[in-house]
């Protein structure tokens, strides 16, 4: 029996990429960027009577909450999480911040969970929460839980979230616990 030349490989890729997106968030950007064109609209036609201190406070607080809106929901647009032999990375929106990088040193594993939520995990974005650990949350759906060796957990939602726990598990070495027995 001849071997086929182009047969797949059992072993992973050395990188490994995924994303989750949620273009909901562009509506919530829109609404950030009109808050803001409100604000700038108030400060070059202003008619108003009663004083230049309500003007500028509305100006001012139009053009800030439209910034924090706009950067706010811009920055979970999506999420990308990149596995290499070393590390899990996970950068969100288009300027990678926030971003989390974990070694793969401090992993005691990887679980698949196909029902993450922003309900479950109080919205969407860079999330805490005492008894369930952090997570970055762009969308409902699958998502990769890594279990880490001091006890946290951190959530991310990503497509794909099945072969990158398989590709997580594949390269996990014993932690400190299982080298500690030997």
């Amino acid at each position: 029996m001849r071997d086929h030349p182009h047969r797949r490989s059992a072993e992973p890729p050395d990188v490994w990429t995924g994303r989750a997106t949620n273009r909901m968030q562009w509506l919530l950007a829109l609404g950030g960027a009109a808050c803001m064109a409100l604000g700038i609209e108030l400060a070059v036609d202003s008619a108003w009577s009663s004083g230049a201190a309500p003007l500028v406070m509305s100006v001012v607080g139009c053009i800030a909450a439209g910034l924090l809106v706009l950067f706010g929901t811009l920055a979970f647009v999506h999420v990308d999480l990149r596995l290499d032999r070393e590390c899990v990375e996970v950068r969100c929106g288009h300027i990678g911040v926030p971003r989390r990088r974990i070694p793969l040193s401090q992993v005691a594993g990887a679980e698949y969970d196909a029902h993450v939520t922003p309900r479950h995990w109080g919205g969407w974005g860079y999330r805490w929460r005492p008894e369930k650990g952090t997570a970055v949350v762009v969308r409902r759906g699958e998502g990769v839980v890594l279990r880490l060796w001091d006890g946290h957990t951190f959530t991310v939602t990503v497509d794909d979230a099945e072969s990158a726990v398989r590709v997580i598990r594949n390269r996990l070495r014993p932690g400190p616990s299982a080298a500690a027995s030997h």
